[in-house]
């Protein structure tokens, strides 16, 4: 009997990982297999920019969770993140006569509406309807209520075409199918804030290699995305200033480095040393690390909205490899002067591993386990023989399955404020099910008009002031008729 897994991917900027996992009945995972691929060379901040190097590096993700398990795996589950993601707020309005009660259809085609946004060279990934204005009252839900005046709120979760495009070729080209793509920072949101913290208001500010990504919450919904291009490989980068090599910098880094010292415990003439023959003054290297840090805490800061500075009731949760650097949280107090932060270790479902990297808790982990935790569907294949044909003939797609099978899973039409991205496939069966629609709302259109104008005919036949017409002009005709 061949076991039932879930399968995950991350697309980060300094490794792809490839996860494993099992659901358990008491809500808890099991981690089965990591695995992980370098990719810096294939990607960066956040997007694919070599897609031979980015398909070939999730071929071997793939072969190596397939050796592990020893089954095949049908799909898997994608995270979507990285430079250019961003948020933009939309309002659609629409006036309506005088105590026009609202409807579900109505609703949906303001959702509709909202879809159809057109944004150059961009795509949106989601769409999360913030709230809804009858007349001028906020309503979550105004089905049944009467007005004059529908305002629909959305927040559009958008991303360059190309980028998209690219990570769709990517996958295709490798021959993995895609069970759903999720929106890495929703996913993250999901299982390390609270609710409590959703509600309250705060920020989720995930501190990775090259991006740091933005997220606000308030009344359990979020509000604002945002990804900052600078990460805690720019103060690695900085740290070659001081004459060394970016491996040696790294290491400096990790050892030493603290997001913010107090001026009164940095000693004169100190060093840190690099190695047997060299080292490096400890008031620069503080400098330059403080210096980076600062840059990127006050890039979080005035990214955040005026609107909701003083809505941050839950405080600032920091995740991600940078939230491990010593005093980050007080390096984001001195600049923002919010006191309430907290630092995201883990994810909120109970994992069972034996991977040390997961057990370490250094939240470095805690976005492919949470889109390990959102997944829903079985990903396990056939169990792999040993023997010289090795299932590849009987396999429908040895590390995947086909478009058409993928379509299956999920309507696409149900993703609003899910965190759920459209795959290329799925986007292009949504358009041409949209044109079908409007060329069926086109014809029907057209039969209407065609039916009314044969009606208005009959109408006119059959009125008295026509029937009276016709009568004198036949009367006239045969008084013609008789006097020639």
């Amino acid at each position: 009997m061949p076991k039932e897994f879930i399968v995950a991917i991350e697309l980060g900027s300094s490794k792809m990982t490839g996860i494993a996992g099992q659901k358990n009945l008491d809500g808890s995972i099991t981690v089965l297999s990591v695995v992980e691929e370098k990719s810096e060379s294939c990607i960066r901040k956040g997007v694919v920019y070599n897609m031979e190097k980015t398909g070939q590096a999730l071929t071997n993700i793939i072969k190596n969770l397939r050796s592990n398990l020893k089954q095949e795996i049908t799909h898997v589950y994608v995270g979507v993140g990285g430079q250019s993601i961003h948020s933009e707020k939309n309002v659609i309005i629409k006036d309506l006569p005088e105590n026009t009660q609202v409807t579900q259809e109505m609703i949906n085609e303001k959702m509709d509406e909202n879809r159809n946004m057109s944004y150059p060279e961009q795509e949106i990934l989601d769409a999360i309807t913030q709230e809804y204005k009858v007349d001028n009252q906020f309503q979550l839900d105004p089905v049944g209520i009467q007005c004059n005046r529908l305002e629909g709120n959305f927040l559009n979760i958008l991303w360059r075409k190309k980028f998209y495009n690219s990570l769709n070729t990517c996958f295709d080209n490798a021959g993995i199918a895609i069970a759903e793509m999720y929106l890495a920072p929703l996913a993250l949101a999901d299982n390390v804030l609270t609710e409590t913290e959703k509600r309250s208001g705060c920020v989720l500010i995930d501190l990775g290699a090259e991006t740091t990504t933005v997220s606000i919450y308030f009344k359990g919904l979020l509000r604002f995305l945002t990804v900052i291009p600078l990460g805690s490989n720019n103060i690695t980068k900085d740290l070659t200033s001081l004459q060394i090599e970016e491996s040696q910098a790294e290491k400096l880094k990790l050892k030493y480095a603290c997001a913010y010292t107090d001026n009164k415990d940095i000693k004169d003439g100190a060093f840190y040393q690099i190695d047997k023959d060299r080292k490096v003054d400890s008031r620069k290297f503080i400098e330059i690390v403080e210096a980076r840090v600062e840059e990127i805490v006050e890039n979080v800061w005035f990214q955040i909205p005026n609107e909701y500075t003083d809505k941050l009731l839950g405080g600032m949760i920091l995740t991600g490899g940078g939230s491990n650097m010593p005093n980050i949280e007080t390096a984001f107090r001195q600049f923002t002067h919010i006191d309430k932060i907290r630092i995201a270790k883990f994810v909120i479902p109970t994992i069972h591993s034996n991977d040390l990297k997961i057990n370490a808790h250094d939240g470095t982990m805690n976005t492919i386990l949470s889109l390990l935790a959102k997944g829903d569907m079985n990903c396990a294949g056939e169990e792999l023989r040993n023997d010289l044909f090795n299932n590849s003939s009987n396999t429908e797609n040895k590390q995947g399955i086909s478009a058409d099978r993928r379509q299956k899973f999920r309507d696409p039409k149900v993703t609003t404020g899910s965190g759920i991205v459209l795959t290329a496939a799925e986007k292009q069966e949504m358009e041409e099910a949209r044109r079908k629609k409007e060329a069926e709302e086109e014809a029907a259109r057209e039969a209407a008009e065609e039916e009314e104008r044969q009606r208005a005919e009959e109408r006119k036949e059959n009125s008295w002031g026509h029937k009276f017409l016709k009568k004198l002009k036949k009367f006239g005709q045969n008084m013609i008729s008789e006097d020639e």
